[in-house]
């Protein structure tokens, strides 16, 4: 069949009639923006530039006093109390050891804390959001990137999203964008003919478009770097989402006009909720986020002021300052400490502010959502990518020209992941040193000369009080979030009322107890693995709610159980009063099968949802595009064309073949000789196929993309009978 003629399309002018919407160019013609990568360690001043409202710049002061004078007040005191703890009889080498990693483990904590207080403050203070604005002057593309992903999902969050934009009456100013990297053919395929479909769904009007990049360079970075370089000339701003985001109309409106009102703005950051999940693992999540995240997130975006952060998703972006000043480097070395920078939107922010634009957080603009990992296994899969690139931070944070705060954040993704392995280092030293004293003669007298011995001894009441004083700072964020949710009455309501929101605060704070030791190991060990150079790779995100099969779980936790029962007969041999102090690690490790076995299961989430607890606000109250979202999701899935093998949709659908063939960039003719060993095999395997049942059998995944990626085999494919047909005619001879 021959294909298609397909005339690009200008992406600044209405999009031409075509009587099929599926005919028409899945890309618009491209609008270049050269997107440099830039040097981390070469910078000067002149370099950045000058301010268009000025007026705009508050540096808030207060705020960062109360969050850094606060932690620091803290972690004195704290400091102070612990010295005065292991001073009892002399400090020992072992005891100073364990006063520097207290100090290091609670300074963590203590900034946070004070952090929260001006979060709190402010939240309490809570003023209106802006309306909508009649009109928007410029052009906003809203991409997503997409890796693997089921085509029926993402499909139906754009095209949800795309219907809520339309309905705010500011819909042509938005232009949509699926970025795809996938490697998977079935999906590929599945891809395009979902894009077709959403296309005839909407009709000629929506602009939507579709690209595919064969080679997945520098991964999610690279893929959004590819859509800027070619088309970011076009858009003013682009709006980034994840494959799980959802945003509303409104908001995607209200960040267009926000970022049109601040012409020094460069990244503005919303607060996505967690929504539509299920798993009492992160059922969770989402009541920790949405009644503690606001808090917490509310006193990061008072401190940071317009020097914030971006996390990569759920933001609008200045496109041309982008492509100037964000093109990233790779790190001199081999991953996992160089190569590509995987922790890309944190080094983004970083260089869009050194080059002088602001970056800042509207945690209180609402209609920002997305979705976490179903069970421990999966947040942990997410975890070691993430540990891997903010630990390659550390050959960043002293990138020049970088202010004080893009510092701070990079050194919060560090600490986030080092506290693990320093916390653990805390207990062992602290059960060495008891250990010491109950099975050693101790060492009553240093090298240094002295009238009186020294004894390995602990102050017990004042290591209570200054136990005490770490639960409080440690649990104060949640208590804070607490009562904010019971001060706003939408919050309290949509929760159950205020006992339903303590008991879930209880069962969340037992929870993530239990939780902690397990994911202080499972971060440990991510931290190791990479420091001893394994590298994390790229795989695609596990996103439904559906079940971990037990035996993964219990060759994943094996070795956690056996750590606690380690623990806990070590501990009894030592001192009973050890075993006492640890019991909620050692609880938490000895239970960490069926904790993760447990909070995996779908129907377990479901029967505390039934019960009311860890009850959010948004599934009292589902927000329609949440409700429309998972409607519409389900109705694509039901045609089960998610993952259809790619060479049979190909061979039986002649309208698609002909637009995939017709969507296939256009090669340079092959050199004589120049065979590559894929396609030399896919194409023998071809050849030699009778039907395309033996093509099927025989291509494997790589070799299916081979073929996909080329004409003459595809056509070599779609010559191929079917054994039935086959079948049929050899009979009739």
């Amino acid at each position: 069949m021959d294909t298609l003629t397909l005339t690009p399309v200008d992406s600044a002018q209405p999009a031409p009639a075509f009587k099929d919407p599926a005919a028409a160019p899945p890309t618009p013609i491209e609008n270049r923006l050269a997107m440099p990568a830039q040097n981390l360690f070469k910078f000067e001043q002149r370099q950045r530039r000058k301010l268009y409202a000025p007026s705009l710049w508050r540096t808030p002061w207060l705020a960062r006093l109360v969050t850094f004078g606060g932690g620091l007040a803290l972690t004195v005191y704290g400091g102070w109390q612990m010295y005065k703890v292991i001073d009892v009889g002399g400090v020992t080498t072992l005891k100073w050891a364990l006063l520097a990693l207290f100090i290091l483990n609670f300074s963590w904590i203590a900034l946070s804390f004070a952090s929260c207080v001006v979060g709190f403050v402010a939240l309490l203070s809570r003023r209106a959001s802006a309306g909508l604005p009649e009109t928007l002057r410029e052009k906003t593309a809203v991409v997503m990137p997409i890796y693997n992903e089921a085509p029926s999902r993402v499909f139906a969050a754009l095209q949800t999203i795309y219907e809520d934009v339309q309905a705010t009456g500011l819909g042509e100013s938005f232009d949509w964008f699926f970025l795809s990297d996938t490697t998977n053919p079935d999906i590929w395929i599945a891809e395009e003919r979902a894009f077709i479909a959403i296309r005839r769904r909407l009709g000629p009007g929506a602009r939507i478009f579709y690209r595919r990049r064969e080679k997945n360079t520098g991964r999610k970075a690279g893929n959004i770097e590819d859509f800027v370089s070619r088309w970011g000339g076009a858009y003013a701003h682009m709006v980034v989402l994840d494959a799980d985001s959802l945003m509303t109309g409104p908001t995607i409106v209200k960040l267009a006009a926000a970022m049109e009102a601040d012409p020094d703005s460069g990244i503005i950051q919303t607060l996505p909720l967690i929504i539509n999940r299920n798993t009492l693992f992160a059922r969770v999540q989402q009541f920790a986020a949405r009644i503690y995240g606001p808090v917490i997130a509310t006193g990061l975006a008072c401190w940071m002021g317009r020097d914030g952060n971006y996390w990569g998703h759920n933001a609008i972006i200045r496109t041309e300052a982008f492509a100037s000043h964000c093109g990233l480097p790779d790190l001199r070395g081999r991953p996992p400490w160089g190569g590509h920078i995987m922790s890309h939107d944190f080094v983004e922010a970083a260089l869009i502010r050194r080059a002088g634009y602001a970056v800042y957080m509207l945690p209180r603009l609402g209609g920002s959502y997305e979705e976490s990992p179903p069970s421990l296994i999966d947040l942990s899969i997410r975890d070691r990518r993430w540990c891997q690139g903010n630990l390659q931070h550390s050959r960043v944070l002293f990138g020049r020209g970088m202010s004080w705060a893009s510092r701070q954040h990079f050194l919060t993704g560090i600490f986030g992941y080092l506290t693990s392995p320093l916390w653990l280092l805390q207990l062992l030293v602290g059960i060495v040193i008891v250990f010491q004293a109950s099975y050693f003669k101790p060492e009553y007298f240093t090298s240094e000369f002295a009238l009186f011995p020294t004894f390995p001894r602990f102050d017990a009441e004042r290591s209570l009080e200054l136990f005490a004083l770490t639960m409080g700072i440690l649990l104060a964020p949640k208590f804070f979030g607490l009562l904010v949710a019971i001060y706003e009455p939408e919050t309290r309501r949509g929760s159950g009322g205020v006992i339903m929101l303590l008991i879930s605060t209880l069962f969340e704070i037992v929870l993530s107890a239990l939780l902690a030791p397990i994911m202080m190991l499972i971060q440990t060990g991510h931290v190791v693995h990479i420091v001893f150079g394994f590298d994390t790779g790229w795989d695609p995100q596990r996103r439904d709610d559906g079940s971990v099969p037990l035996i993964d779980i219990v060759r994943r936790h094996r070795s956690h159980m056996a750590m606690g029962a380690l623990s806990l007969v070590a501990g009894l041999l030592i001192s009973p009063s050890l075993v006492a102090w640890m019991s909620p690690t050692i609880a938490g490790l000895i239970l960490a099968i069926p904790i993760s076995w447990l909070t995996s299961q779908r129907w377990l989430g479901l029967v505390f949802r039934r019960a009311g607890v860890l009850v959010t606000p948004e599934e009292t109250t589902t927000p329609p595009i949440a409700k429309r979202g998972k409607a519409l999701s389900k109705a694509l899935a039901r045609g089960e064309e998610d993952e259809v093998n790619a060479i049979v949709a190909i061979h039986s659908d002649p309208e698609l073949r002909a637009l995939h063939e017709a969507w296939l960039p256009t090669r340079k003719p092959r050199q004589r000789g120049a065979i590559t060993a894929d396609r030399a095999v896919a194409e023998a395997k071809i050849a030699d196929a009778e039907t395309i049942e033996d093509a099927v059998a025989w291509l494997n995944r790589g070799e299916r993309v081979v073929a996909l990626s080329d004409r003459a085999l595809i056509g070599m494919i779609a010559r191929l009978p079917r054994r039935a047909d086959l079948q049929e005619a050899q009979a009739a001879e």
